[in-house]
């Protein structure tokens, strides 16, 4: 970890397909996660239970529609650098954080740890893009 602090801002121009697909695929889930309670507030409840604050989960929606953009622009541009890394992660965890915590509280339902299985693996698979890059003046995948 303390390597990936160190490295240079420089944006990844050579990426392999894993690196092309993994900032794709969890750009486009953010995205449509925080769509989806912003277009049917009703169906998002029938599949993740009732809510009692609907602007607090609409404001989540729009958060990670905002961090689901940002590396679905990432994705596009094929510039992955540090920073995309640590949203990436940090959001992950985040989530993986309030899924735990409000899940064993009663809080919120089982559903919820579906997604916080998928956000493990997908800072799983972020860790093991980054550590697979060169050290150079310009990091490759």
């Amino acid at each position: 970890m303390l390597s990936m602090l160190n490295m240079q801002n420089s944006p990844v121009l050579t990426m392999s397909i894993f690196a092309r697909i993994l900032p794709w695929f969890h750009g486009l889930y953010y995205l449509l996660s925080g769509v989806w309670p912003l277009l049917s507030i009703t169906s998002f409840q029938l599949v993740t239970g009732p809510k009692t604050d609907i602007w607090l989960v609409k404001t989540i929606g729009l958060l990670l529609m905002v961090s689901g953009f940002v590396l679905a622009l990432a994705a596009y541009r094929r510039r992955i650098n540090l920073e995309i890394v640590v949203l990436a992660i940090g959001d992950a965890l985040a989530l993986i954080l309030v899924e735990l915590v409000y899940w064993s509280s009663g809080t919120i339902s089982a559903i919820y740890l579906l997604d916080a299985v998928l956000e493990v693996l997908l800072i799983i698979g972020w860790i093991l893009m980054w550590h697979r890059t060169k050290k150079s003046s310009e990091m490759h995948f």
